[in-house]
């Protein structure tokens, strides 16, 4: 199965990254899910949970605000004034 390619930053660290199976995060458009396969994208990150699934089915939960979200060739870049591991 293909992968994603994931990176969840804040404006001064890494909070994230690694391969996934799908990303789910708010926009300010609603919830978005990306999988492999995915058109390019780019959104503005709404306040809310970006939510990763990993391979083995366990997910890693971060909250992220101010913001945006990038998806380009199963790379899913996500960029946020604030993010934390939940």
């Amino acid at each position: 199965m293909a992968a994603l390619t994931v990176s969840v930053v804040s404006a001064d660290h890494e909070v994230w990254s690694g391969e996934a199976r799908s990303i789910v995060a708010r926009t300010t458009e609603g919830e978005i899910g990306i999988y492999p396969g995915h058109e390019p994208l780019l959104a503005i990150l709404g306040a809310g949970q970006v939510r990763v699934r990993l391979d083995d089915g366990t997910s890693v939960e971060a909250s992220a605000e101010d913001g945006f979200l990038s998806v380009e060739n199963d790379v899913v870049t996500v960029v946020a004034r604030n993010a934390q591991l939940a």
